[in-house]
């Protein structure tokens, strides 16, 4: 069966939401339930109050809840309640075009072998802009990684290679790792054991690269699709501070390259921290020159990431 639960953690996005519940209605394949959980505080009605107010005229059920705030705990508690044979998981400011699932499920169906675990579209409104281009191109220049290849991992420097890096295509291309905002999993993945680490609290940062390449040591194949089209609208509401992410740019990055890649050599120590202070240096020389208080509070941030695993605290 194609019975497919999509998963939907939210926090502080009535309208988001709502324009998703819509997003929904439209799909040529019908949905067997849609599972939204609400990290928001007790006193913040909005979101249930639109799923409320929507649930009666939607063509699928709505399973709505509260849990602790994080994106990565907020799936964990989605995926022990779907009763899908897929789930997928799908941000609440994407948006799919109707035949998303349509080509997804395709995609699975020549997979005889059911090796494919997952695969994951192609978002048409978001590519690595001129400066993220040149950016890269001096990653390449300067040969900070071992591949180039847009949605693998560098195992060699513990860095995934920006999925946005990648121009429009047809067909399937395997990957080794993908984001959380529009995917398709085979439920026996999760039967398996499988779950975002509960390393990853509050905003989420590298959690989906990480439960993807989990699946990969477990020998899951990974796939994208350039014909399963969506749109990322990347909602202002409910971001984390910049020094918080720059934070996090350092520990979890180092969490995950020991996770996927430990026992790290020297060798593989001596390429990340290259890479990090290479990016700092890049960071300053750019933040000087716009002036940004955002972009030093995420120079901050990484320095303070960077003296957290220098002192072992990786939490």
């Amino acid at each position: 069966m194609n019975r497919i639960s999509i998963v939907t953690p939210t926090l502080g996005r009535p309208a988001e939401l709502d324009g998703l519940l819509s997003n929904l209605c439209e799909l040529e394949t019908p949905l067997h339930e849609l599972i939204v959980i609400d990290a928001g505080p007790p006193a913040d009605l909005r979101t249930q109050e639109v799923v409320s107010r929507r649930r009666a005229d939607l063509p699928f059920p709505v399973n709505y809840f509260t849990h602790a705030r994080g994106t990565a705990i907020q799936r964990n508690a989605g995926i022990d309640r779907a009763t899908g044979d897929f789930i997928a998981f799908v941000d609440d400011d994407v948006r799919l075009s109707p035949r998303f699932f349509r080509v997804l499920l395709a995609e699975l169906a020549r997979d005889v072998d059911r090796r494919v675990g997952a695969i994951v579209g192609y978002r048409t409104n978001q590519r690595t802009n001129p400066t993220g281009m040149s950016r890269w191109r001096m990653y390449r220049a300067l040969r900070l990684f071992t591949t180039f290849e847009p949605g693998r991992y560098d195992y060699e420097t513990g860095y995934p290679i920006n999925n946005l890096l990648q121009p429009p295509f047809s067909g399937t291309r395997e990957v080794d790792f993908m984001t959380t905002s529009h995917a398709l999993w085979r439920r026996e993945v999760f039967d398996q054991g499988l779950r975002f680490d509960p390393f990853f609290r509050d905003y989420g940062v590298l959690e989906d690269a990480h439960l993807a390449l989990s699946a990969k040591q477990r020998n899951w194949k990974l796939l994208q699709s350039g014909d399963a089209h969506c749109e990322h609208l990347q909602s202002p509401n409910a971001r984390t501070a910049s020094r918080k992410l720059g934070v996090k740019s350092v520990i979890n990055y180092y969490y995950v390259f020991q996770s996927v890649a430990g026992p790290l050599r020297m060798s593989q120590k001596l390429r990340f921290w290259r890479f990090q202070a290479f990016d700092v240096m890049r960071m300053t020389a750019s933040s000087l020159r716009r002036r940004r208080v955002d972009d030093l509070s995420f120079i901050l941030g990484k320095l303070e990431g960077v003296a957290m695993i220098a002192r072992g605290q990786l939490r």
